[in-house]
């Protein structure tokens, strides 16, 4: 996650309360989505950004997990999202989001 979404992240949890705040990633791999949710659940685990050390515990789910995909409207979600989801290993994403959360999830 970049610095600047690390930013807009805590802001947003400042503002609004983390336990009003849900982040949605969009990764294409299950290790790159897992380090998104770790750093708004535990903290920049790269020591860079605004996060270092800062453990929002915020919920964060990609947008190919189960329950987030069920909120959609699925002809918005197939024109959207569906043609990526073909080649994603969704399972590996939901794996590791859900290992992240359990962990690091304060708001579940």
């Amino acid at each position: 996650m970049d610095l600047e979404n690390q930013k807009r992240v805590k802001e947003f949890a400042e503002q609004y309360g983390p336990e009003n705040v849900v982040v949605l990633v969009g990764a294409a791999e299950g290790e790159a989505a897992g380090l998104a949710a770790e750093t708004v659940e535990n903290g920049d685990p790269t020591f860079a950004g605004p996060l270092t050390g800062v453990q929002l515990g915020l919920l964060c789910y990609h947008v190919c997990e189960p329950e987030i995909k069920a909120e959609f409207d699925a002809n918005v979600y197939e024109e959207n999202v569906g043609m990526m989801e073909m080649v994603l290993d969704v399972d590996d994403i939901c794996e590791e989001m859900s290992d992240i959360r359990s962990n690091y999830c304060k708001y579940l």
